[in-house]
């Protein structure tokens, strides 16, 4: 896919609304109109948690239209601890829109969206491009239990078709989401969770001539690819692949590729880890 160019700046946005979907689990609501503009299906934001004592951490977008952007994220340290006790009408600082997103060109008629966990928060603006320019859309959607399950019904107002699997069998079938992914495999596939997840699917599309596009989570420490510390090796005639270090004569065929520039959606085909 080729790279976008990023029109990312820094913003102040205001909480228009905040929703707890589960346990641990929260929707915030962002009132940023410019950003919510030019956000495309797979990019992220960094937001600073309120305070400015902490560095900022990297969400996902999971809505954008014309009001602004929307954040799902799970509660899993201080720093997002901090975000999700952001209240209507505060502020909050982010920097984006960031990295390269799904790439939806082609006019794909059949699509398979795989999201596990947190993976969810990063794939519904793909899904509701892909339905409202009519194509078949089957999300498989995987968690720990019923309970980690959030935000299905939004997804099958979207007219999605839903598989679900949950590790302890609470919804859906018991087991790996993985599992769910059948021989009657849609043309192209989009996924985005926890990198054994991630690993399997591409496997199983590259084994089966699917094209798959890898939404890839990792901890970024500056998010717009300044410190070289999110790097995943990647074919060297990718139309992703980084242009520096620049190529030596007999060099190898692997490039290290940011995940947070180049990235964080890939085609698996080309990823070589």
């Amino acid at each position: 896919m080729e790279t976008l160019s990023t029109p990312a700046r820094a913003y102040r946005a205001t909480v228009a609304s905040r929703r707890e979907c589960a346990p641990g689990v929260v929707l915030l609501s962002l009132d940023a109109p410019e950003l919510g503009r030019v956000t495309q299906p797979g990019q992220f934001v960094m937001v600073t948690p309120p305070g400015g004592e902490r560095a900022a951490v990297a969400l996902g977008v999971y809505d954008a239209d014309a009001a602004g952007i929307s954040l799902l994220f799970f509660v899993t340290g201080s720093r997002t601890s901090d975000i999700a006790k952001a209240r209507a009408g505060e502020e909050l600082a982010l920097i984006g829109p960031l990295g390269n997103g799904f790439d939806l060109s082609g006019d794909p008629r059949d699509v398979g969206i795989v999201a596990g966990g947190v993976g969810i928060a990063s794939v519904l603006l793909p899904a509701v491009a892909l339905r409202r320019a009519g194509a078949r859309v089957r999300l498989y959607y995987g968690a720990r239990s019923s309970h980690h399950l959030v935000e299905a019904d939004r997804f099958r107002d979207e007219g999605c078709e839903l598989a679900i699997a949950t590790d302890d069998g609470s919804a859906g079938a018991r087991g790996r989401v993985t599992d769910l992914l059948c021989e009657d495999l849609p043309a192209l596939l989009l996924a985005c969770g926890p990198s054994p997840m991630l690993r399997a699917v591409g496997a199983l599309a590259n084994a089966r001539g699917v094209r798959a596009q890898l939404s890839l989570e990792e901890t970024f420490a500056c998010g717009v690819g300044g410190c070289w510390g999110c790097v995943v090796p990647l074919a060297r005639d990718s139309a992703q692949a980084p242009d520096f270090p620049p190529a030596s004569a007999g060099g190898s065929d692997v490039v290290n590729a940011r995940v947070c520039r180049e990235g964080p959606v890939f085609w698996a085909h080309e990823l070589r880890w």
